[in-house]
């Protein structure tokens, strides 16, 4: 940029020979951005759950027993009986409202053998490998919130049913959970996210694998530095 000084006033005009720097890499940004204060996050237990300033993505740090996540934002089966004795390892979840398609070599579950009902809009990441997309009947909470039909007008809570009593569990719906500010990250149990560059990206450092997703497309960081997988989107869909 280059200032101009006019009758004692300054004036701001663009450079054109400036090129803006290129985004971190998922891991970098991860790395590099500061990490914020968790307190504010806690959505049930010692779960961490967030969304976007622009209302696409919604996140959790949060753990898993087998396939069973403990989502504040979905129903789950994490805390039944049986499903106490599977060991219980950290992960991050998320949900977007628009979304890119998977990536045929990313389609990760036959769907009960019929390969059909994979869909985008979800990514997980455990401590050593990340997916993106999931066996789905209908569309995602985030996706029945903010979608493209999305009942959730101006945050009015319950997905659009009015304010309700507070869960006894301490769950929250998506319009009542706090925005993570842009360039800043939120960790829980070794994994990190982060929102920037109109998505987010979570990681495990230490095991140098990660995810970035967006409206319009995603990438795949596998550990140990094998071949990243980006996938640009085909139009951003909801199903």
């Amino acid at each position: 940029m280059a200032a101009l000084l006019l009758a004692g006033c300054s004036v701001t005009v663009k450079d054109p020979g400036y090129t803006p720097p290129a985004p971190l890499p998922p891991l970098e940004q991860l790395k590099q951005a500061a990490l914020t204060d968790a307190a504010p996050f806690a959505a049930a237990g010692d779960v961490l759950a967030f969304v976007t300033a622009d209302r696409n993505i919604v996140c959790a740090l949060t753990s898993a027993r087998g396939p069973h996540l403990d989502l504040p934002y979905e129903p789950n089966n994490f805390s039944d009986p049986g499903n106490r004795k599977l060991d219980t390892v950290p992960v991050a979840h998320c949900e977007l409202a628009v979304y890119p398609e998977p990536k045929e070599a990313d389609i990760t579950d036959t769907c009960s053998g019929t390969g059909l009902g994979y869909l985008g809009g979800s990514a997980l990441l455990t401590q050593g490998k990340t997916t993106y997309g999931e066996c789905r009947s209908g569309v995602s909470a985030m996706e029945a919130a903010y979608g493209p039909r999305g009942s959730v007008r101006g945050g009015t809570g319950s997905q659009g049913k009015g304010p309700q009593e507070p869960d006894p569990q301490g769950n929250k719906d998506i319009a009542e959970l706090r925005v993570l500010a842009d360039g800043v990250n939120l960790e829980r149990n070794g994994l990190r996210c982060s929102a920037y560059e109109g998505g987010v990206a979570c990681g495990n450092i230490s095991g140098g694998v990660a995810f970035f997703i967006s409206r319009d497309h995603y990438e795949l960081v596998p550990p140990e530095g094998k071949n990243t997988v980006a996938a640009p989107s085909k139009a951003p869909k909801s199903p």
